[in-house]
């Protein structure tokens, strides 16, 4: 009896449940993802059925993922026909289990990555329903790359599933779920480290969502999550290991760039072409972090001093180091705007794109789902917005790129970011009213 009347909903509770549901499938929006999630399941079926699989990397991934099978600890030893293994240790884990799903097959793989794709688009469908930026017909945008579909479910490549657990670690974020979102991030980065274009925004966000002692937990969860993954190379041969799955020097070729094809080689190639496009890369991220993101704070400075303060510091160590302090110590600090949260993360991601020496092509898709909500953050004519996104579009299918391709990219970017730029810094923090009716939903 008392476990029955323990599970009683109230009629009130009931009918509100009720009016939420149908609220929520009468919202145009929701109705036209579901819509969009339906086709586009049935286009990537028939890419699949009828398009031919292009062989790129997934035999070096097969190959790489025997190795580690056959009981190979030495990352130097692992190789595939494109060269060593350059990713870190959760990729292994990945493909593995990929292996044993399809067999080491292609077809049986791009079903799996079929389902992929249509599971990365739900979750970004979701982060734009939430967000409330881009309308409900814009988000056909994200159904219409060629380039993105030929990426998932023609190469196979492992961008796709970094990009899909990044996605969902901002998920997490978004509802406020830091420890969480960072457990996931973590996993993103161990299969391909292009997600740590995220970690500055990303890093800003933790400071304003949570004390310094939950910071430190979160950032002390995602490492583990890297120890462990990394511990049966790091115990057997760890240079090797940390030198070839974490190397930031990599030079890539030029020939493959697609947007810095206009530059000569030999000035591609230059360390002094690194490191401009790295200072041009810091320069920007601290531009927007002090006079867009942090701007109702005073400023970039101002508030990692407020943040970082030795007497507050003292204090926030001293009293949030218990486990359950940790995981709630966010709740002393004003709550982040869904909005903020994904504009920052999305603009500081995109700066690292603009500021990246080469792209590659399956590098499309570590922004191409953030265009749209890019697009319409900035304050140009829907036209102008349309015309950028099929611009970009068209600079990623020339193949091979070309100078003009190249030049034509890099000027888009700059067209886009100079409009994030110009548009009006947002508010980080939801109100308190907003915040209750936000908890009673």
């Amino acid at each position: 009896m008392a476990l029955k009347s323990a599970r009683r909903v109230k009629p009130s509770q009931q009918r509100s449940s009720k009016a939420s549901n149908i609220k929520l499938f009468k919202n145009p929006k929701v109705a036209f993802a579901f819509a969009l999630l339906l086709c586009d399941a049935v286009l990537v079926a028939l890419i699949i059925a009828y398009v031919p699989y292009t062989k790129i990397d997934w035999d070096a991934y097969m190959s790489q993922v025997s190795g580690f099978l056959d009981g190979e600890r030495d990352y130097s030893n692992l190789k595939g026909d494109t060269g060593p293994l350059v990713y870190p240790a959760g990729f292994l884990y990945f493909y593995s289990a990929i292996q044993y799903v399809s067999g080491g097959e292609v077809y049986p793989a791009q079903i799996l990555f079929g389902v992929l794709y249509i599971i990365n688009l739900g979750i970004i469908l979701f982060i734009y329903g939430k967000t409330d930026v881009v309308p409900w017909w814009a988000m056909s945008l994200l159904c219409l790359s060629k380039r993105m579909h030929s990426i998932f479910v023609l190469r196979l490549f492992n961008d796709c599933l970094a990009m899909m657990l990044l996605h969902a670690s901002l998920v997490s974020l978004l509802h406020q779920r830091w420890h969480l979102g960072l457990i996931i991030f973590s996993g993103a980065v161990s299969v391909k480290m292009n997600v740590l274009l995220y970690a500055p925004p990303l890093l800003l966000l933790m400071f304003k969502a949570m004390n310094i002692g939950g910071v430190i937990s979160a950032l002390s969860g995602a490492a583990l999550v890297q120890i462990l993954l990394g511990i049966p190379f790091i115990m057997s041969h760890p240079f090797a290991y940390i030198s070839r799955a974490f190397n930031l020097g990599r030079v890539f070729i030029h020939f493959w760039s697609v947007n810095f094809k206009f530059v000569p080689e030999p000035i591609f190639v230059s360390k002094a072409f690194a490191i401009s496009l790295l200072i041009a890369h810091l320069g920007l991220l601290t531009a927007f972090a002090h006079y867009r993101w942090c701007m109702h704070e005073g400023g970039l400075f101002k508030f990692l001093y407020s943040r970082l303060d030795p007497i507050k510091l003292k204090l926030a160590l001293t009293s949030s180091f218990s486990l359950k302090k940790s995981y709630n110590s966010h709740s002393s600090i004003k709550v982040l705007r869904k909005e903020y949260i994904v504009t920052t993360m999305f603009v500081g991601n995109f700066i690292g794109i603009l500021c990246a020496r080469s792209l590659h092509y399956q590098f499309y898709s570590w922004y191409f789902h953030s265009l749209p909500y890019l697009l319409w953050k900035t304050h140009f004519p829907t036209l102008l917005r349309v015309m950028l996104f099929i611009g970009v579009e068209f600079c990623w299918n020339v193949y091979p790129s070309s100078l003009y391709s190249s030049a034509l990219l890099l000027c888009l970017h700059l067209v886009i970011l100079v409009g994030l730029w110009s548009a009006p810094p947002e508010y980080p923090y939801v109100d308190n009213k907003a915040l209750t009716e936000d908890k009673g939903k």
